[in-house]
Parts: C-alpha cells; sequence; structure tokens
C-alpha cells in the first residue's frame, strides 16, 4: 500500500472557514459537480482533501 497521507483531510466546518460559503451552497456544488468530492471517511462522516480545496480555490481566483 502506497498511499500518500500527506495531504490534510478537511471537515464540513473547516471548509465553510476556508471558503467562505454556507453549508448548502457546498453540498448543493459538489452534487452538481462544481466543487470537489468529499471522501467518505465512515458512514455519517465526510471530509475533503485540502489540496483539493485549495486547488479549487486556484481556479476561482483564475475566472476573476
Amino acid at each position: 500500500m502506497s498511499e500518500d497521507f500527506s495531504t490534510r483531510l478537511l471537515r464540513l466546518q473547516d471548509v465553510i472557514a476556508a471558503i467562505g460559503m454556507k453549508r448548502s451552497w457546498i453540498l448543493q456544488k459538489t452534487k452538481e459537480g462544481e466543487f470537489p468530492k468529499p471522501i467518505k471517511l465512515g458512514e455519517r462522516a465526510i471530509a475533503w482533501r485540502e489540496s483539493d480545496i485549495s486547488d479549487w480555490v486556484a481556479t476561482r481566483e483564475a475566472i476573476e
């Protein structure tokens, strides 16, 4: 098993704080494929790779 665990995982509250959008917006954009998909950690737990969120923010900056 050679997975890279160097990236941090962000829970929903961390993602909200990082991008300044609300929970409903994040979940809707994820459903529409316009926001990175989270990783399922357990039956009721999800998290996003910090690198995926950073990449998404970078693409938003490029649009401006």
